[in-house]
């Protein structure tokens, strides 16, 4: 078949820079093929090479006592004592799911679910962090209604309960929806299953599903901001089977068992090129593939196709030749492809060979380890100006503007169509500040949350990404789970702009001072760049996704506050207001600096949090809308009023940060007030449970007027 002729427009499609491609040149020191230009658009773009974010993700801490794999294979893992180990993970599916949304969040829910079970993982977990355009806009609640459909199918299906996450709205996501997928499994500690190929001459066997031409230059189309043409782009996103994926997870912890696997990659983005060169450059060998015995499901399709095709449900693995029949056996008993499609060979070559052509011959180191890595030029954000005068505004009419804002109001419309329960270990369902998933045949239980406050990471990035990740410290100490380690999803605009990579890099120093000093390390993570549309970015949306251990289910903090019991602030409040939900949700205000985050207050509160769990009816973290949606949240969930003692604005939406609202008897107050004490903890009694009213200060609401604006809010504002 003629192959095009290499032209500067060929190039420039393939999303390379003139230099870029001068680079390539010297490297095989001649023209490449039409398929070697396809390989090196795919292991160079920035979804693959992380070439713009190299540099400032080496300065994460990622290791610690309880790490056993940090950031660089498919997911990290962390023990979890007994002998078990938890693995985990975070990936964005943003462009695919703005151009086709079902699809989009269904495959990305299917390939974080792959980079779990590749380590020798049984999926247990899966949440979701969603930022969508402004709920007026024309094309927000057809991109709602798709994601969730989308998440919600997929997950269904495959068999994996979703247990939290949050979803935003905001018109800098207009153009361009986030979708970020988590998903967490558990292992033996000893049985963990790497990438890196080894030994010479080894089967490399494709397994799963068939090839074919969906997501065809998915991972170069992930790496390029979006403009008028992308409808045109639709075909470049894949199509999921959840179905195939839960035979697919079964044949392959059944293959691991058998001791047949040397190494195992999943086929994510770029498919068959990223996971073959992966796999050889992480052993230092090189690779030869044979092509025509490829499964595929499409007639005639080229190399190029076949090397780019990002079908889903694939793996590829390097085999011990002796134990070839055992697993093919497996593989067809769970009615799955499986195909000897290559070899490793010492010399560093990727060889890709496809009707007794050689299609592609190329150094396979140079396409991996040595792909482009740039400092790219990058300016500070500006320090944000005061916040000036605010509007003035009752506290009702404050919360309300909150609680009738899809932001803040009840989620049931999305986590009612996500099985929370399947797999019956789920303790606690979305809703909370984490979920919670026992660990079958074990007393204990792990705990999972993610979150960032956008507003916050635009206007100070440093602050704002120390608060993404302390946030996350808070949701789970609020559960009572000691705090293990995290994942991140960091979404940002386009990196050449240096105010764009400023914003990167400040949230990235605030992430490593955070997770340092909370003993969080880093250890797995995705980059998304280039989230514009038409030269409009999106807020700087660094997800932090955050995994807690609960020793014993007796330590879960997890109640409804009662008729009668004290509410407790604990943490110090000054009120501040600046970059708050309240101005933003009130009077459409983004203005001041986000608050500042005391990493030693934060870790002081927490471990005093989870010290005394079992003396809390309820415990929820102060987060956005500060003390006022935080009590108003924990007496709606319990049935009953609440009256609060505070009525100025700044104490009830200041978002002040290390804060947590507790509900306690009576009889409990005197022993907590001397604990806090002791602990060096602020601690003061604002208001009580009862009631059928919510009362801050002198202005009040029946409970039941509110709930029902706060139940009602999410589908009515977006239009569903």
């Amino acid at each position: 078949m003629n192959e095009p002729a290499i032209t500067p427009e060929l190039v420039a499609a393939h999303g390379l820079k003139p230099d870029e491609y001068q680079r390539l040149l010297e490297i095989i020191g001649r023209e490449p093929t039409f398929t070697e230009l396809g390989i090196f658009s795919a292991m160079w773009n920035e979804h693959c090479s992380y070439k713009s974010s190299k540099k400032w993700l080496r300065t994460l801490p990622t290791s610690g006592p309880q790490v056993i794999c940090g950031p660089g294979e498919n997911a990290g893992v962390v023990d979890i004592g007994g002998g078990q180990a938890v693995i985990f993970k975070m990936e964005s599916h943003n462009h695919p799911s703005y151009i086709e949304p079902h699809q989009g969040a269904a495959t990305g829910v299917g390939g974080i679910l792959r980079d779990v079970f590749t380590m020798g993982a049984r999926p247990i977990a899966a949440m979701n962090a969603l930022s969508f355009g402004e709920p007026s806009h024309a094309k927000t609640a057809y991109l709602v209604k798709g994601v969730v459909e989308g998440i919600g199918g997929y997950g269904n299906a495959f068999g994996v309960p979703t247990v939290g996450g949050e979803v935003r709205f905001h018109k800098a996501y207009n153009g361009n929806c986030l979708v970020n997928a988590f998903a967490a499994g558990l292992a033996d500690a000893d049985k963990i299953f790497y990438s890196a190929a080894s030994g010479v001459g080894m089967p490399v066997v494709y397994l799963g599903a068939k090839t074919g031409r969906d997501g065809v230059g998915g991972a170069t189309m992930a790496s390029a901001e979006f403009d008028d043409t992308i409808e045109e782009k639709r075909p470049t996103v894949q199509v999921g089977d959840p179905f195939t994926e839960k035979r697919l997870l079964e044949a392959c912890l059944e293959l691991m068992a058998s001791g047949s696997v040397i190494s195992i990659q999943d086929m994510g983005a770029a498919g068959l090129t990223c996971s073959a060169v992966e796999m050889g450059d992480k052993g230092g060998l090189g690779i030869r593939l044979q092509l025509d015995s490829v499964p595929q499901r499409e007639t005639n399709m080229t190399a190029y196709e076949m090397m780019l095709s990002e079908s889903q449900e694939r793996m590829l693995m390097v085999l011990k030749p002796e134990m070839e029949a055992i697993a093919r056996a497996i593989f067809q008993k769970w009615d799955l492809d499986f195909a000897i499609v290559g070899e490793t060979i010492p010399e560093d070559r990727f060889i890709i060979v496809h009707g007794n052509e050689v299609k592609a011959d190329l150094p396979l180191s140079k396409l991996s380890s040595t792909a482009p890595e740039y400092d790219r030029p990058w300016i500070e954000t500006p320090k944000a100006a005061p916040i000036g005068e605010i509007p003035k505004i009752s506290a009702i009419e404050g919360l309300k503007a909150l609680i009738g804002s899809p932001t803040y109001a009840h989620k049931s419309w999305v986590w009612e169509q996500y099985d929370s329960q399947v797999g019956a270990d789920t303790v606690v369902t979305p809703g909370l500040p984490a979920g919670v998933v026992r660990v079958h045949g074990t007393d204990k239980a792990l705990a999972f949350t993610s979150d960032v406050t956008p507003r916050y990471v635009k206007a100070n990035p440093f602050e704002g990404g120390k608060q993404a990740v302390a946030e996350t410290y808070r949701n789970l100490s609020a559960m009572g789970a000691l705090p293990l380690a995290t994942t991140d999803n960091l979404n940002f605009g386009n990196p050449e702009k240096p105010e764009i990579m400023g914003q990167f890099v400040g949230a990235i120093k605030g992430i490593g001072a955070a997770v340092a000093a909370l003993d969080m390390p880093i250890v797995s993570g995705n980059v998304s760049l280039y989230n514009e549309t038409d030269g409009k970015a999106i807020l700087p949306t660094p997800t932090i996704g955050a995994v807690g251990i609960l020793k014993s289910l007796d330590d879960l903090i997890h109640g409804q506050a009662k008729s009668g019991d004290l509410a407790i602030l604990i943490g110090k409040t000054e009120g501040h207001l600046g970059q708050s939900a309240l101005l933003a949700e009130a009077f459409g205000m983004e203005t001041g600096d986000a608050p500042v985050v005391d990493l030693e207050a934060e870790k002081r509160n927490g471990t005093f949090v989870r010290a005394h769990g079992k003396s809390f009816h309820a415990c929820s973290d102060l987060s956005d809308g500060g003390l006022a949606l935080a009590a108003f949240e924990m007496a709606e969930v319990a049935g009953i009023g609440l009256k609060l003692d505070v009525s100025e604005t700044s104490s009830l939406f200041g978002e002040d940060q290390a804060r947590y609202l507790v509900a306690v008897s009576p009889s409990s107050l005197e022993n907590l007030q001397s604990a806090a004490k002791v602990a060096s903890v602020p601690f003061s009694v604002v208001g009580k449970f009862g009631g059928t009213a919510i009362v801050f200060g002198d202005d009040e609401a029946p409970l039941s007027e509110l709930s029902a604006l706060y139940r009602s809010a999410f589908a009515a504002k977006v239009g569903l």
